[in-house]
């Protein structure tokens, strides 16, 4: 099969499950979360993370067989994706943004040159390359809240020249390839995406990064200045009116949800993951803690048992949906984006009241850098700010409940 016709096939390849061994998967948890604390306080990319997940063929785990990869379904990626998690969640983080790219690029009705797709796959499955998209701005915010961006790409002789200015570039320190959100300077621009290769020259990243949470994420700010891509790296520019009509079309909206399906179901799997740390923490510290005035451990405490119960109960809410929507979109029966955005604020508020349950109970030792927890705290809010965020995902909820409700 040529390479143009095989990445016109959505991903319809066997994953190599053996690879993936529950043992394998603990022992990856084991040996990052043994180094997570280090990663947090230094804000230092996981390189060493990276470099053991390629050796066992984890980042192109998305990528067709044929170019390396193991052709995964979402319900082995997301085994990763917790695996990996649990031990560093900010590496969890870079590793998902890349499996997202690979699941757009594979897609069928994927706009790219074919060419270009299959070397961005073939240079993750075989050569470890992170890639990411670039979106945000100073200016414009959040592409999903509209607003055309500010970022540029300018005709040459010979290809295109960018300039430009990213906020949030999630894992930029070790990205191979820039899917970059910009417009064209033409009298009627068009806008879309731009391929950048992360060291071109003109490229320069403000390491700003200095977040609460996900501090090993590396989520600085670049500048392109005067950037030059060949003509063909605009992989995808439209009209605005163009993207705007295949929100509306059947083929682009389904593609679309299926998009947005698999962004929520692992980032969902993610920020579980790490109140499933917490959990754990947690449960060591109660079984261990035994004060004097007590003279047994807390976990024989009613009151503990009831609270720790509570959070067994939020965590197994958060099982089965995800499970669910797993078992769903890999049967390819996808959700719609509002089912999607309430899996996301369901999932995400969750695990937020699990770490904080924990917290409670914890009292001081929780909030002691030399505990986990107040890391997984930190870590666990971030899940709140990713698109869809809640505002949005519940007007469109509300919408949709208010449109379906039958007056008669």
């Amino acid at each position: 099969m040529s390479s143009t016709a095989l990445l016109r096939t959505p991903l319809q390849f066997p994953a190599r499950e053996s690879l993936f061994s529950d043992t394998l998967l603990a022992e990856l948890t084991a040996q990052f979360a043994a180094t997570a604390a280090d990663h947090d306080r230094d804000g230092v990319f996981p390189h060493d993370n990276f470099a053991t997940l390629q050796r066992h063929g984890l980042i192109g785990l998305l990528a067709p067989t044929a170019l390396g990869g193991s052709g995964a379904t979402l319900g082995t990626a997301r085994r990763a994706i917790g695996a990996v998690a649990r031990g560093e969640p900010a590496t969890a983080l870079i590793l998902t943004m890349t499996y997202l790219q690979h699941r757009a690029i594979s897609r069928a009705d994927n706009r790219w040159p074919a060419h270009l797709r299959e070397r961005v796959l073939r240079d993750g499955a075989q050569n470890g390359a992170l890639v990411n998209s670039l979106r945000v701005e100073p200016e414009l915010g959040s592409p999903a809240r509209g607003g055309l961006p500010g970022t540029v790409g300018r005709r040459t002789a010979d290809g295109w020249r960018i300039d430009g200015h990213k906020l949030y570039t999630t894992g930029i320190e070790g990205l191979s390839w820039l899917s970059v959100w910009g417009r064209t300077d033409e009298p009627e621009p068009r806008v879309g995406i731009f391929l950048v290769p992360r060291h071109a020259p003109g490229l320069r990243v403000i390491a700003s990064w200095n977040h609460l949470g996900m501090r090993a994420s590396g989520s600085h700010e670049v500048i392109f200045d005067n950037v030059t891509i060949p003509l063909e790296y605009g992989v995808d520019l439209r009209p605005p009116a163009a993207w705007a009509a295949s929100a509306g079309n059947a083929a682009h909206g389904a593609a679309y949800a299926d998009q947005q399906a698999w962004m929520v179901v692992l980032l969902g799997t993610l920020y579980d993951a790490v109140a499933r740390a917490a959990q754990h923490w947690l449960l060591t510290f109660l079984h261990a803690r035994a004060p004097a005035s007590l003279g047994a451990p807390l976990s024989t405490l009613a009151r503990v048992q009831e609270q720790v119960g509570e959070i067994a109960a939020l965590l197994r809410v958060n099982e089965v949906l995800l499970n669910h929507a797993t078992t769903e979109i890999d049967a390819g029966r996808t959700p719609s984006a509002t089912d999607s955005g309430l899996l996301k604020h369901t999932v995400t508020a969750n695990a937020i009241r699990v770490v904080e349950a924990a917290l409670k109970l914890s009292g001081n030792h929780g909030l002691s850098r030399g505990n986990p927890l107040e890391r997984h705290y930190r870590d666990v809010l971030c899940g709140r700010i990713h698109t869809p965020q809640d505002d949005a995902v519940l007007v469109a909820a509300g919408k949709a409940a208010l449109g379906a409700h039958s007056f008669a």
